[in-house]
């Protein structure tokens, strides 16, 4: 009881001196996110841990989100670049309103030993799909919009999370399991706690490189080679754009990925032990805001253990795949579909389409899957029309049957005007339902107590291109990805 009333006190003491906490722009946003995941996972840091939590509320998560019936876990790990508040003394713009800057999705597979994180820069042109306002109304979808201006929808200082998660699964067709935003004050902490960061430089960095409107190069900041940054010099090395490379956002990114890897690298070196890692457990938490479904201290440690067996040459990380469009950056197609597929087949980017995901079990008697080449034979399946689009249920019969389905009959929906597709299934048929629904991106599965496969196609299926020969990717989805076991001094910017 003594033991407890010292610690309910110290804990309370903590909170009193805490400063506030709010999100802020952070490239390192997988590293912290893997580096607290993997360094919680025991019940020493569960009381610790549980008092740094913030969460932030799901109820302007959008209603047509894709299935969940996907294997493995997505992250969508995220963050401002707003200076309000205590976070202003680290430097760069002004103002109070939060911006995102960079984001991961982060897919551990199903087998709990493989992960990639997906940089999406800042300046990707992708579609934001109606989000909720703090007065509780909802905006119109935006087309042709810049990806960090999800993040900024009701200009309010923390942010929106759930509408950059709307907007990732919009782009993805992947269900984004958890969402994690974390803050520059909480990281400079970080890399305090782990004793610094190895960082690889080409050339000597000046003042000028970190501020591009400085008159004059300035005092020497960072020298050319390798060097262990922490602290405020760890924030600006992953700011850093300009003096490297061709100094843009997107070589940038590379420089990131390269310093995640040996964040991870670094935590692991260390040894996951209590005494050290208890410091950057409570460093990293006190940065996080965090769905509900990550908010305590026992389900981040649930969520922790799937990451522990999780290896340096088995860390991967990527850029979607892009090409510039004047100032800003479009995604370039059919290699992203590539990406997102595999993703979705829970299948290693360096494996061919045919190959099983890494979670499925071959003893067992499965055959391989194909993510483009669904097999819909044995399915029967019943088609809807849920739009005013004349034809689409015929359209969506078209593709079903030549993937194998048998199409029992079209029809009209009682209601009409729904944006997702949306595939009904009795109790027994939810694998059939999962299957089916691969043909429809962005498709919603729905238990019915009466037997058998229905899909409703919604808008979304009507925007989308006409079915036709599917174009094949220039290179592999994972061609240019980095592990966290490679050498920090490669592949770190373009030009």
């Amino acid at each position: 009881m003594a033991r407890a009333h010292r610690h309910k006190d110290r804990r309370a003491g903590r909170r009193g001196r805490e400063k506030p906490r709010r999100p802020l722009r952070t490239a390192l946003l997988v590293g912290l996110s893997l580096a607290v995941l993997t360094g919680a996972g025991a019940g020493w840091a569960y009381l610790r841990l549980g008092g740094n939590i913030d969460t932030f509320g799901a109820d302007g998560l959008s209603d047509h989100r894709p299935s969940s019936a996907a294997l493995g876990q997505n992250v969508l790990v995220i963050g401002s670049d707003s200076r309000s508040g205590e976070n202003s003394s680290l430097g760069g713009g002004e103002g109070e309103v939060g911006r995102s800057d960079t984001a991961f999705l982060l897919h551990v597979y199903a087998d709990g030993k493989h992960a990639v994180a997906v940089s999406i820069p800042r300046d990707t042109l992708v579609e934001i799909p109606a989000c909720k306002l703090p007065d509780g109304s909802w905006t119109e979808p935006r087309r042709q919009a810049m990806f960090n201006a999800a993040f900024s929808v009701g200009e309010t200082p923390e942010g929106n999370p759930a509408c950059t998660q709307n907007t990732v699964e919009k782009l993805t067709g992947l269900r984004v399991d958890h969402t994690v935003v974390v803050d520059f004050q909480g990281f400079a902490a970080l890399t305090e706690a782990v004793g610094g960061v190895r960082i690889c430089l080409p050339a000597d960095i000046h003042q000028g490189d970190l501020d591009p409107n400085r008159a004059t190069p300035g005092k020497r900041v960072f020298r050319k080679g390798v060097q262990e940054v922490q602290g405020q010099a760890a924030l600006d090395y992953v700011r850093l754009r300009h003096g490297v490379g061709d100094g843009s956002d997107i070589g940038r990114i590379k420089r990131q990925q390269a310093f995640v890897g040996a964040l991870v690298k670094k935590v692991r070196e260390d040894g996951l032990t209590p005494t050290r890692l208890l410091p950057l457990a409570d460093a990293a938490t006190r940065s996080l805001t965090v769905d509900p479904g990550l908010g305590s201290a026992d389900r981040l440690i649930s969520f922790a253990m799937s990451l522990k067996n999780v290896e340096l040459d088995d860390t991967r990380f990527v850029t979607v795949p892009w090409r510039y469009e004047g100032a800003r950056v479009a995604v370039v197609q059919p290699e992203a579909d590539a990406l997102w597929a595999a993703l979705r087949a829970d299948r290693p980017l360096d494996e061919p389409e045919t190959g099983g995901g890494k979670g499925k079990d071959k003893d067992k008697g499965e055959e391989d899957a194909e993510e483009e080449e669904v097999d819909g034979a044995g399915i029967a399946v019943a088609v809807a029309n849920g739009t005013t689009v004349t034809g689409l249920a015929a359209r969506a019969a078209e593709a079903l049957s030549a993937h194998g389905f048998t199409v029992t009959g079209t029809s009209t929906a009682a209601e009409q005007g729904g944006t997702a597709t949306v595939v009904h299934h009795g109790p027994a048929d939810r694998a059939a339902a999962a299957t089916t629904a691969r043909l429809f991106p962005g498709a919603k599965l729905a238990a019915s107590p009466d037997p058998g496969v229905r899909v409703t196609v919604g808008q979304e299926y009507a925007d989308a291109p006409s079915p036709g020969p599917s174009p094949k990717p220039s290179k592999a989805p994972g061609e240019d990805a980095r592990s966290a076991a490679d050498d920090i001094c490669s592949d770190l910017s373009y030009g």
